[in-house]
């Protein structure tokens, strides 16, 4: 884990010396070594805190500069020629200028210098060594120039410098803040106590962490599991789909294991204790979550590289311009202000605003559009994915049961049969009775009025309908029942099982009459993601812990490339690991506990808005309408983004390029020398083109196009 997580945590002090400290080591990872998801690592405990102590102290610090440079600008000789307006003076006022820009130095520019600390340590330089080359060296010579006086000093220079940089890491850390951690989510799953049973019968509440292995706990209707463990007593269907990714709560029985976390249906269970604390399931997964966090690679943040670069290139040009100025007219002032004027001018405003302006826009046109961006380089690395791995539950599917097939004896109306299954499934709050009944409003089908209503545990459930008793349920209902399958409903049945599909059978007056398949239901939305995504050279995988036979059938049916099937959640992050050992970039969509160690350890992490907290935080973007169909609007949105980072860049180092040698005098021999006033311009023209260039990032088509199926775009949402 980044060390600058725990120097965040610790760190003593007041609020901005905790603020200035935590950021200079978050620069050590983030500028240093790079954005790249060493700053993904710190998912963990307190790094949204740590965003956003950083934002505050930034915007603070922006504020507070800005207003102090006012009377810096008034003052300025330089900005009063060349803009044509003067102020009043009064004995004393030659020293407003050096005072507030003093003030400003130390309040705004230390944490600067104090954040190039971690780059040079690392021989690393990158933004903050360049820009605190370039303000120590104006605030030296701007001081100097005052004991010593000169043609000209750098004072107004030095405030809008600092005061432009604040403002650059005042929007980035707007835009990086992250929520909590999601090992706290984990954590919450988990009860925080338990009904132990003691010896004479009777029940006690205890917390969790108490619990023994061997304990026997009294696990209630509705109630989560406090610890893993075998059922002893009782049957109850429980819920597992935020540990093993199954859709269908599972049926345990005495002998059944189950799993701390979970939550327990309609019965009552006794468990005895198998597992408590690091031994657990949800431990593991927590562990795993925490360990893929540890793993991210690093990558290097193009405006970064190209400050580090500027760094090199600034130096080089102030030396070859302090010697050919000294060979050229002698070592004097003048050869000191032209190396003075090279570095100042190298500073990059524009290159300090390049990126986070980009950044801001992207992360608002996200927002619009259902995607709220967690991580910038998670964004900007979406644009170069070869795979995405869609968990299938809940992703890909509508993670409910559904009817998805029905047949009916001779003389029986399918909806008829429907409507009757309806009636009986009236008064239950069973998965499968739910499904029935909505399948039945979709038809716009009336049921009968049902009286009698009964529930048969681990069978159906029964009612009286004009005079007959209707039964609903599984195979186990027949058997009670002893009715006999017809052969063309027995055929079905097999059909249905070969798909993996559940069965659910109607009797009349003990009569089968109709048979319903029941599948979790794949979203109409799917279809086009899958087809988007190969139009854009992606290919795409599903991973699920549901059956094979599911697995193939939903693969199948949307023409989806890999599928890993009955996979554990241990395995889910080794098949990302797996795609990542291929040389792929590999984005991971979900949206279950089950989800997040693969949500942290593919290089683009995507969750599904509507699922679990801890999945939503594991991940780096999260599609807050729940619309997977916002996976392309993502990979469409970084690509336009990178391209406007890139364009910023050229615009950024293209000024420096042009102004060093002319700053250094290349073209004095005919007359032409850049003084500080007109290097003041062209910086200022450079900062707003590359604000304009970001600004049209708004313009990008993020809309759907409609795909063979006929389906219609789906239109996208500008910026505010």
């Amino acid at each position: 884990m980044d060390d600058h997580k725990d120097t965040t945590e610790n760190s003593p002090g007041g609020e901005d010396q905790q603020d200035t400290s935590s950021h200079q080591h978050e620069h050590a990872g983030h500028e240093g070594e790079g954005h790249g998801h060493s700053s993904h690592e710190g998912h963990g405990e307190g790094h949204g805190g740590m965003h956003e102590g950083h934002e505050q102290m930034f915007r603070r610090r922006f504020f507070v500069s800005t207003l102090l440079s006012i009377p810096v600008l008034l003052y300025s000789e330089m900005l009063q020629e060349w803009l044509g307006f003067s102020v009043p003076t009064f004995p004393g006022s030659e020293w407003i200028n050096p005072i507030f820009a003093v003030i400003v130095f130390a309040y705004g520019g230390i944490p600067f210098l104090q954040m190039a600390v971690p780059e040079l340590k690392d021989r690393a330089p990158g933004m903050m060594t360049l820009i605190s080359m370039a303000i120590s060296v104006a605030f030296i010579y701007s001081l100097a120039s005052v004991v010593f006086p000169t043609q000209s000093a750098f004072f107004w220079e030095l405030v809008t410098l600092i005061d432009i940089m604040l403002l650059g890491h005042w929007i980035e850390m707007r835009s990086v803040r992250r929520a909590s951690s999601a090992v706290d989510e984990l954590a919450k799953l988990m009860p925080d106590t338990a009904e132990r049973l003691t010896d004479d019968g009777e029940t006690e509440e205890v917390p969790v962490s108490e619990l023994s292995e061997g304990d026997l706990v009294l696990v209630r209707p509705g109630a989560s599991v406090p610890a893993d463990g075998v059922v002893e007593e009782g049957d109850s269907d429980v819920n597992e789909s935020m540990i093993t990714g199954e859709s269908k709560p599972v049926s345990k029985d005495p002998g059944d294991e189950v799993i701390g976390g979970t939550i327990n249906g309609d019965g009552s269970l006794r468990v005895r204790v198998g597992a408590t604390g690091e031994e657990t399931t949800l431990a593991g997964i927590m562990r795993l979550v925490e360990e893929a966090q540890q793993s991210k690679s690093k990558t290097q943040v193009l405006a970064d590289r190209a400050a580090g670069w500027l760094f090199y290139v600034a130096l080089g040009a102030a030396v070859v311009t302090a010697i050919a100025w000294t060979v050229a007219v002698s070592f004097d002032a003048t050869v000191i202000e032209r190396v003075v004027t090279v570095l100042v001018i190298a500073c990059p405003h524009a290159l300090g605003l390049a990126i986070p302006l980009v950044v801001a826009i992207n992360t608002s046109l996200a927002a619009r559009n259902g995607m709220l961006v967690r991580d910038r380089i998670a964004m900007e690395d979406a644009r170069k994915l070869d795979a995405i791995i869609f968990d299938k539950t809940g992703t890909l599917t509508e993670g409910e049961h559904g009817v998805v097939d029905m047949a009916t004896v001779d003389g029986v109306d399918k909806d008829d049969a429907l409507a009757l299954a309806a009636a009986v499934e009236s008064d239950s709050e069973h998965m499968i009775a739910r499904a029935i009944r909505e399948a039945a409003d979709e038809r716009d089908l009336s049921a009968p009025d049902a009286s009698g209503f009964e529930a048969i545990k681990g069978r159906g459930v029964r009612a009286n309908i004009d005079g007959s008793e209707v039964y609903v349920g599984g195979p186990n209902l027949l058997s009670q029942l002893d009715s006999e399958i017809p052969n063309h409903l027995q055929h079905f049945a097999d059909k249905a099982g070969q798909n993996a599909q559940t069965v659910v059978y109607l009797v009349r007056d003990g009569e089968l009459i109709a048979a319903f398949a029941m599948a979790d239901v794949i979203r109409e939305e799917s279809f086009r993601v899958v087809d988007a995504l190969h139009d854009l050279g992606i290919e795409v995988a599903m991973l699920t812990g549901d059956s094979q036979d599911v697995a193939n059938a939903v693969a199948d049916e949307l023409g989806i490339d890999t599928v890993f099937a009955e996979v554990l959640p241990e395995d889910k992050d080794e098949k990302v690991q797996e795609l990542q050992d291929q040389g792929k970039l590999v984005g991971m969509v979900g949206d279950g506990v089950n989800d997040a160690p693969a949500l942290t350890r593919a290089d683009v992490g995507i969750a599904i808005g509507s699922g679990t907290d801890v999945a939503v935080q594991s991940a780096d973007v999260i599609l807050v309408q729940n619309n997977p169909m916002d996976v392309v609007r993502l990979v469409k949105l970084s690509k336009a983004s990178y391209r406007k980072m890139q364009e910023n860049i050229v615009w950024a180092a293209g000024y420096n390029i042009f102004a060093i040698p002319l700053a250094a005098g290349v073209l004095a021999p005919i007359g032409i020398l850049l003084s500080p006033a007109v290097g003041a311009l062209l910086m200022s023209l450079s900062t707003v083109i590359v604000a304009i260039n970001a600004q049209l990032l708004r313009r990008v088509d993020l809309s759907i196009p409609e795909l063979p199926s006929g389906t219609p775009a789906t239109e996208a949402q500008p910026v505010d």
